[in-house]
């Protein structure tokens, strides 16, 4: 007899099937990319143009990393690693900002050595074309990328996106510049676009860099520690539990972890307390529909909390207690 999924599993299965779909797709364009853009700077000699191309390098290989980083970010928790293999993600987007910064580096030092020396150009109007076509197609992947990955809470995913939007911005900006080059016939637009080009990658690979460190080292989100914190808050308003504290959450991946100390009057018979734990859990489980939710509750009688007041107290400020 086959069990029947539960909604909830059958949900992550989907969103398990989007990822590799997003990801598969994004492995192609950029072999697509490679070839376009190194086959438009060798028509062209252009630096900017080559300057997209050594980023669309730095992109596949990034892109690859990010494949095996979605691949492994899915597989079970295990005995080394209980907390299941989510961190992963902010690893891999952290390698990605790393790479994307070293190709900002080696675009910025070609286009120097342009503006020093004089750009030698060739056939723009092809390369225009060229590098227009990639442009739209890395547009349309992006966007499916950073919404995919938004709605499946992979940062692999949104962070890869991310990158291909950078992308696809680089080649707009090579485009105008190129485009005034072939109008003008002022060379030395060219590596000017190129550094232009290197500035905006730099900053988009620190966004990703920041997100990294934010999410290795368990930031608090002070949106959903506030949410959290207010449902807590009107479990006890309703007399459902007498007090709350202790309060910690962390997010790896697309799972959540949650742990809490929950009081109860000291005279309530154990199964009354567990029951009502249960239907806290539910609607913190509520606040997190995307997510897969681990909570971890501590129940205590009431005159624990009374017997040290200083260590447990009712939060007064909504996120004191992450805070502390």
């Amino acid at each position: 007899m086959v069990e029947s999924q539960s909604p909830h599993d059958e949900s992550r299965a989907e969103a398990e099937r989007a990822r590799r779909r997003a990801m598969t797709a994004s492995l192609l364009v950029s072999f697509l990319m490679l070839v376009g853009k190194l086959t438009a700077a060798s028509l062209t000699g252009s630096t900017a143009i080559l300057s997209d191309a050594a980023e669309s390098v730095i992109h596949l290989f990034a892109t690859g990393f990010a494949g095996f980083s979605l691949w492994y970010a899915s597989t079970p928790p295990d005995v080394e690693h209980p907390y299941g293999h989510g961190k992963v993600a902010y690893f891999a987007s952290a390698v990605e900002g790393t790479l994307i910064l070293a190709a900002a580096v080696g675009i910025g030092w070609m286009a120097v050595q342009d503006l020093v020396t004089g750009a030698d150009l060739r056939q723009l109007d092809v390369g225009l074309y060229l590098i227009g076509g990639l442009t739209a197609v890395n547009f349309a992947l992006g966007t499916y990328l950073v919404r995919v990955g938004r709605r499946t809470n992979s940062l692999v995913l949104e962070s890869n996106g991310e990158h291909v939007l950078t992308d696809m911005w680089t080649s707009l900006g090579v485009i105008v510049g190129i485009g005034l080059v072939w109008i003008t016939g002022i060379r030395w637009l060219d590596p000017a676009v190129g550094l232009l080009v290197a500035a905006n990658i730099v900053w988009t690979a620190t966004g990703l860099l920041r997100r990294s460190v934010y999410g290795l080292m368990d930031e608090a989100d002070w949106e959903a520690s506030s949410a959290l914190l207010d449902e807590l808050g009107t479990a006890v308003e309703e007399g459902l539990i007498a007090s709350f504290h202790q309060v910690r959450h962390r997010t790896s991946g697309d799972q959540v972890w949650i742990e809490y100390h929950l009081m109860f009057p000291g005279d309530m018979p154990i199964h009354e307390a567990h029951a009502r734990s249960h239907e806290v859990e539910d609607r913190v489980d509520a606040l997190f529909p995307d997510e897969d939710v681990h909570v971890t509750a501590h129940l205590e009688p009431r005159q624990h909390d009374e017997a040290h007041p200083d260590e447990h107290r009712e939060p007064t400020d909504p996120l004191r207690e992450v805070r502390r």
